[in-house]
């Protein structure tokens, strides 16, 4: 008979074990018996949790972007202006914590399943969504375009992102610093 409580505790240790194996890997050519391998269960019982690798997949996805989402949350609670918004956005975007090799990996899987799967294709929309929506709102007293220079924004990061981490001997503190002046080029900030 299983233990009661036991549920959140292995699906939470598949979901570290994806992201762990896909990040060893460097691409979702995992299998979920090597996934369950990492968390110390069977395959059987990862099927049982979560169906199939996608469904793993999008899990280690969620946990990811929540990760992401305290990331912002917390860089925005110091925010007190709309210029400190938008730069505590660019900042939790390039934070240390998005550029772990196993998150990079992950990123790196979505951004190509996202073309073929609707779920993460989805899931993605979701964020740049997201991310839209609160560079917007950061750029409403500070531009005559917010909505096209959040977008514009919003673009850079994802492409800047993209760039240092494929790179991995750039530093994104590089990518950061070029986000920061295009705000300040899109705000007509003197900085």
């Amino acid at each position: 008979m299983p233990k009661l409580g036991m549920e959140p505790i292995r699906r939470a240790a598949l979901v570290k074990a994806t992201i762990d194996v896909i990040g060893a890997q460097g691409s979702l050519d995992v299998t979920v018996s090597q996934i369950a391998k990492q968390a110390g269960m069977s395959s059987a019982l990862a099927h049982h949790y979560f169906g199939g690798k996608d469904q793993i997949f999008l899990a280690a996805m969620h946990q990811i972007l929540r990760d992401f989402g305290a990331e912002v949350r917390s860089a925005l609670r110091a925010a007190r202006t709309p210029r400190a918004r938008a730069e505590a956005l660019i900042s939790a975007s390039f934070a240390p914590s998005c550029f772990d090799p196993a998150t990079v990996s992950a990123w790196m899987t979505l951004y190509a399943q996202a073309t073929t799967q609707p779920d993460m294709h989805r899931l993605l929309l979701l964020y740049q969504r997201r991310l839209q929506s609160n560079l917007t709102h950061a750029l409403r007293p500070l531009s005559l375009s917010p909505i096209e220079d959040a977008a514009t924004l919003g673009a850079l990061i994802d492409g800047l992102y993209l760039r240092a981490a494929l790179a991995r001997n750039t530093d994104p503190a590089t990518a950061h610093a070029t986000a920061m002046r295009a705000l300040d080029r899109l705000t007509g900030a003197n900085t």
